[in-house]
């Protein structure tokens, strides 16, 4: 099993360059092999996908044609030719879509290399990491003590705001957390992004109102001065001005984007460590977002991505995750299990009219949900 660990980095001016080249370099031999590969199909539709071990064969000729390929990470390049035979591979299976040439115009870059012998590698204290021809990179202190012997890969990305994170694959430790046999249903909402069946409550954000002056002002910004670009015929790549909202917009997505994750992570971590079984509900949220009025709020909450931190954190302490589909969970009674039928969205408390306990409407579902779960796990 292996886990992604992402830290922030701070290469000088010589080594960003060479990062960019990485990118570039690793771009072109996707997009060479990709044209060669579907040149080859268009001429004999019959012929086999040619293998990785046959598509790696031509990067020595490529490199010899192409002298300044040998200027960047040679396992950076075989890594991209890697993923490629991987994508068409997927893509012959039904799991993927056929592979599309790589632009540089996009802001998002990233490549990947793999460990060789000693070529990937952090110092004593975890503040700088070594890198395939960029050298010592200085590091973000957020890393934890992490052995170099668990260390498969290391992706280098860059991001819109300009900024450059590693994203550190190493093989997981057997993390399984002390059983608590306690077991819980969890509802989520709006006003409050989680609410537990034992009466606990997590509060929502509300960043998409938090930030929401600051992103207008700069998104204006952004549209005016594209527009002022595009009058004076400069390309939006070349106006500095174009580029520097843009950064800012991207900063402010990254900042509510961290901060959301952030907080999911210390609300999941929680629960795992309280709980050995989690019943959560399938949300469509497709469906509810067509109420417009609560659009923006319900994609502002991500509860996707809720379910998925704790989905794999709930396989990494050895902890039970169970998804219920909705039936009924803000109608029927806790108690009683009498269905009382469909309530508006202002109604948050009520009385069942039959065993008269008062209920919060949250929390009575979350109850439910965690009946219903209990239910499954029997059955299975």
């Amino acid at each position: 099993m292996y886990k992604g660990i992402e830290c922030k980095i701070y290469p000088n001016q010589e080594q960003e360059n060479l990062i960019h080249m990485t990118f570039g370099h690793t771009r072109f031999i996707w997009n060479e092999m990709l044209e060669m590969l579907n040149a080859r199909y268009e001429n004999n539709p019959d012929l086999k996908l040619l293998s990785y071990t046959a598509l790696s064969s031509m990067i020595p000729q490529m490199k010899r044609e192409f002298e300044w390929l040998k200027d960047v990470d040679s396992v950076a390049i075989q890594c991209a030719v890697k993923r490629l035979s991987e994508t068409f591979d997927r893509f012959f299976k039904g799991l993927s879509k056929h592979p599309k040439f790589k632009s540089g115009k996009f802001v998002r870059q990233s490549y990947l290399s793999t460990i060789r012998g000693n070529n990937i590698r952090f110092n004593h204290n975890q503040r700088y990491i070594k890198l395939p021809k960029l050298g010592w990179l200085k590091c973000k202190n957020s890393f934890k003590h992490i052995e170099n012997a668990r260390i498969k890969s290391v992706t280098v990305k860059r991001k819109p705001t300009g900024h450059y994170y590693i994203s550190v694959l190493v093989t997981r430790e057997n993390q399984a957390l002390p059983k608590t046999k306690q077991s819980v249903g969890i509802d989520l909402g709006v006003s409050d992004l989680a609410i537990t069946s034992d009466g606990q409550k997590f509060a929502s954000q509300r960043l998409h109102l938090k930030y929401q002056k600051q992103m207008r002002y700069w998104e204006k910004r952004m549209a005016r001065r594209g527009l002022a670009a595009k009058a004076k015929g400069i390309a939006l790549r070349e106006a500095k001005n174009y580029q520097t909202a843009k950064r800012h917009v991207a900063r402010l997505h990254e900042k509510i984007s961290n901060t959301r994750k952030d907080y999911i992570h210390k609300i999941t971590t929680t629960l795992v460590s309280q709980y050995d079984s989690i019943s959560i509900e399938n949300l469509k949220t497709t469906n509810l977002m067509k109420n417009h009025a609560l659009a923006r709020s319900i994609a502002s909450q991500s509860w996707r991505q809720f379910r998925n931190v704790l989905k794999y954190k709930c396989d990494i302490y050895a902890k039970q995750l169970i998804v219920v589909n909705l039936h009924k969970t803000s109608q029927l009674c806790s108690s009683c299990q009498f269905d009382s039928g469909k309530k508006p969205l202002n109604i948050r408390q009520w009385t069942c009219p039959q065993c008269s306990i008062h209920h919060d409407r949250d929390i009575n579902a979350a109850k439910n949900i965690m009946i219903i779960g209990l239910g499954q796990a029997l059955v299975k």
